[in-house]
């Protein structure tokens, strides 16, 4: 798993180049906010449990036809794999939010995700939604936790969405 600094220098290495400015400004911006990184992480892994609980409950409250018999969350196997999967989501995207790099996600959770889920015939709309959802959830918790700008939270939440949502098959 390669983290912002270690992409950074890769990139540069692979270039053969010095860091130059826009390099020393993106490390500076990386390790400024490192600490809201950690306190954001320490949020969610001390409420993940319960993050994935309510989010599960929004999205069946909101799209109840999931869980009604023919839904892809029906059945006790299938409502317990929805969760385990957005435990992943929500766990994959903390990995990101403090390492300040996406690949983890790419690496580990969207690389044949999409595939996957079609060839199962898993609904990649509410996914989506369910991450969306728990990136809400998430902002909140941390805002709770007392860090007053969230908006670091929104880039690992939005990356999976986007991924999911553009990829053509």
């Amino acid at each position: 798993m390669r983290d912002a600094v270690t992409s950074l220098i890769k990139n540069y290495d692979v270039a053969g180049r010095y860091f130059d400015r826009n390099a020393i400004d993106s490390l500076k911006t990386y390790f400024e906010s490192g600490t809201a990184r950690v306190k954001a992480a320490a949020a969610i892994n001390s409420n993940a449990a319960s993050l994935v609980k309510q989010a599960s409950v929004k999205l069946f409250e909101e799209q109840p036809e999931l869980i009604r018999p023919g839904g892809n969350a029906y059945t006790t196997r299938r409502y317990a794999a929805c969760l385990r999967d957005m435990d992943y989501y929500l766990r994959y995207a903390t990995y990101a939010l403090v390492a300040g790099n996406m690949n983890v996600l790419d690496e580990r959770v969207l690389q044949g995700l999409r595939e996957t889920y079609n060839s199962l015939g898993v609904p990649i709309s509410p996914t989506v939604y369910g991450i969306q959802i728990l990136k809400d959830m998430v902002k909140e918790q941390v805002a709770a936790a007392g860090l007053i700008d969230t908006a670091f939270v929104d880039e690992p939440f939005d990356y999976m969405t986007r991924e999911l949502s553009e990829k053509d098959i």
